[in-house]
């Protein structure tokens, strides 16, 4: 399924309680699951889920817990930086990162989860193509996050009391700790050494979410 498809879809279904979208035998899942949104976006649109790296076939889902008025309740999860710890280290160019796949061309979609889950909805979905001219400022802004997230990385490993990485902000994108015990430190081949005693991540900030829907929201 491609993103153009997915977001057709996305409209028949947006503003709808989800016990008019998915069977009562489902609920348990989802109350259970409270953090997977985009899976549960993924049973809506009818996509079988997997483990693929890429969620439709040209581009990425990214969702997020909102209220009804679409105002973000917490941050949006990009991806982990374990297997690449080394490539923000060095700055690779922006746009040949695993960063910029995942967020290069995507469907961002709020999903509302005020009350009874059974009255939680989807809200309407805002594609971002980073190849388009209308997003060239989002591609300015995330660009300069990620040098700067970069070097903040970079300095937190030669600095920090611990040797550590530690929270790195930029406008948009962030990196924080992502991780559950048993704790999943970083190895940094560049160092020779543990750069965290536990996984980290990418997440657009709920800035993100304010902008994006004042600028594209419609």
């Amino acid at each position: 399924m491609k993103l153009k498809e997915a977001q057709a879809k996305i409209k028949t279904i947006c503003n709808i309680p989800f016990a008019d979208i998915f069977e009562e035998l489902d609920f348990p899942m989802i109350i259970k699951n409270k953090g997977k949104t985009g899976q549960l976006l993924e049973m809506a649109l009818g996509k079988k889920l997997d483990n693929a790296n890429i969620d439709f076939e040209d581009g990425e889902l990214k969702s997020n817990k909102c209220d009804a008025t679409g105002r973000p309740l917490e941050t949006v999860f990009i991806t982990q930086i374990a297997s690449i710890i080394d490539e923000l280290i060095v700055e690779k160019p922006f746009e040949e990162t695993h960063l910029y796949e995942k967020i290069n061309n995507m469907l961002y979609v709020p999903v509302c989860k005020v009350g009874d889950p059974h009255n939680w909805m989807f809200l309407d979905a805002i594609h971002i193509d980073l190849s388009k001219p209308e997003f060239s400022s989002l591609l300015n802004i995330w660009r300069d996050d990620y040098y700067s997230i970069c070097r903040q990385l970079k300095e937190h490993i030669e600095t920090s009391k611990d040797g550590f990485i530690h929270t790195s902000n930029g406008r948009h994108i962030q990196v924080r700790s992502k991780d559950s015990k048993p704790y999943h430190p970083i190895y940094s081949k560049i160092y020779g050494r543990k750069v965290s005693n536990k996984n980290h991540a990418f997440y657009f900030q709920k800035l993100f979410v304010y902008d994006v829907r004042i600028a594209y929201g419609g």
